[in-house]
């Protein structure tokens, strides 16, 4: 090796020391930086010459040290276990979410609760049996009854709401996984560009890994990388994001709830209306649309028409005051429509027409009968292990099991979901104890780089400056 090589090869040194030192100084800028992948410099030696020229023999050591290439840190099977896992912690976050916003609708266990509302109707009778003849017992019951029914009608209005709510939170959603679709593309597009004229990449390559486990926490989409540097993006088997072409999605399906049996809401493709089988958030939303909420909405209806036709059989039992056989309590539902826990409706009676007597007034000087034994037969409705209380808190109790459920699952999969954040976090993530030592290290070597070339300074001047000065 001459001595001029020598040249050479520390400044390979001194490069590659200094490239460490930059690469280094970009990780410690961005520790804090949402996304950001580790980067490292890929050093490679220079050897020497193969193949000799004709009638010359090398003995070159080598030629220093490559520094060009800086690789992201990255571990593909973490990063695919996170999509997935991702995704499933969205899904049952959102299912967990929907079954709490019912509960909260029942507002159970509470007095502002149905529960408490029919109780509070049981007592009014059990007070009516034992004064029927006290006006202020007859209205007391009305007015209960009418504070169940606007209490059932409350319910299903919060459970309306609440689908309403969930069907613009997944529009809401749809918009923004077609944002980060379109962008993914235009980051492919870049990458591919970028990676063909030899240009770095690595911070285009992390916007769009972000990009992706949002598109995966979403929607439930996986990411397959090709040779060229490119992501294609699937949801379900479906096509997505195919190198810069994006393939959008759009809400089908009924904007009212009545009508999910026949046009039930999903995620197609645009163009092509195809259904995705989606994951992540939008399953969860599509779930809460689809069963849950109308699930507990027909189960209201059902206890709505149960209390009607309770109610309305009993009370035709019986007589008023005036002897009239007692009419219906509840409509049967408005212009002849079935009765629903939207529609259900005491009907304006007056008090003397609760039929509170199960026999008619014997007549004698019109006087009314203080006969309160229908009255008691509405008591003893509650006392039916097979009627309106146990329907009801059959389904409050169901409700109540299936919330505990789904949120149990949801605290177990984003404890596995974190376990997994965490291993990527520490293969990918920056760790300043471990950049000051990469920094300490480069610093060293750029320092015996730089006293190299001192030393072989010194060489050459000693032999141009010295040699041929013997015997002068």
């Amino acid at each position: 090796m001459s001595t001029f090589s020598g040249l050479n090869t520390a400044s390979t040194a001194l490069w590659a020391a200094r490239r460490g030192l930059d690469v280094t100084g970009q990780n410690i800028a961005n520790v804090n930086t949402a996304g950001y992948s580790r980067q490292r410099v890929d050093q490679a030696a220079m050897g020497g010459t193969a193949v000799p020229a004709i009638h010359s023999v090398s003995t070159e050591v080598g030629g220093g040290v490559s520094a060009d290439k800086v690789q992201r840190v990255r571990d593909a099977f973490l990063e695919a276990r996170a999509q997935l896992e991702s995704s499933a912690t969205s899904r049952l976050t959102a299912e967990a979410d929907a079954l709490s916003q019912i509960e909260d609708a029942f507002r159970e266990p509470g007095d502002k609760g149905l529960q408490s509302m029919l109780s509070d109707v049981w007592s009014g009778f059990s007070d009516l049996s034992d004064s029927p003849l006290t006006p202020a017992s007859r209205s007391q019951v009305l007015e209960r009854l009418d504070v169940l029914a606007d209490g059932i009608r409350t319910t299903r209005a919060a459970l309306d709401q609440q689908w309403g709510q969930t069907r613009d939170g997944l529009q809401a959603l749809v918009s923004d996984v077609n944002t980060a679709a379109a962008s993914v593309a235009d980051l492919n597009g870049a990458i591919r560009q970028a990676t063909l004229s030899g240009l770095p990449v690595n911070e285009l390559s992390d916007r769009r890994d972000a990009l992706v486990l949002q598109l995966s926490q979403s929607i439930g989409a996986t990411a397959a990388p090709r040779a060229d540097g490119v992501v294609d993006v699937t949801v379900g088997g479906t096509s997505l994001v195919a190198g810069a072409t994006v393939t959008a999605v759009r809400l089908a399906g009924s904007d009212d709830a009545d009508g999910i049996g026949t046009d039930a809401p999903r995620l197609v493709t645009q163009p092509g209306g195809s259904t995705l089988r989606t994951g992540g958030a939008a399953a969860g939303q599509l779930t809460a649309l689809t069963r849950t909420v109308p699930g507990y909405r027909t189960q209201l209806d059902e206890f709505a028409r149960s209390v009607a036709t309770a109610f309305n059989t009993a009370h035709t039992a019986g007589y008023d005051l005036t002897g009239v056989q007692g009419q219906a309590l509840f409509d049967d539902g408005a212009g002849g429509t079935a009765i629903t826990a939207a529609n259900l409706t005491v009907r304006p009676l007056t008090p003397e027409q609760v039929a509170a007597a199960r026999t008619a007034p014997a007549g004698t000087g019109g006087r009314p009968s203080a006969d309160g034994d229908n009255a008691d037969a509405f008591f003893q409705l509650s006392l039916d292990p097979a009627g309106l209380d146990a329907s009801y808190r059959r389904l409050v109790v169901a409700l109540g099991v299936e919330s505990s459920v789904a949120t149990r699952n949801a605290e177990v999969q984003s404890v596995v979901s974190a376990q997994v954040d965490a291993a990527r976090e520490s293969v990918s993530g920056v760790s300043l104890d471990e950049e000051m030592t990469t920094m300490m290290s480069f610093q060293h070597a750029y320092s015996a780089a730089a006293r190299m070339v001192s030393a072989i300074d010194q060489a050459l001047d000693t032999l141009i400056s010295r040699t041929g000065l013997v015997g002068r």
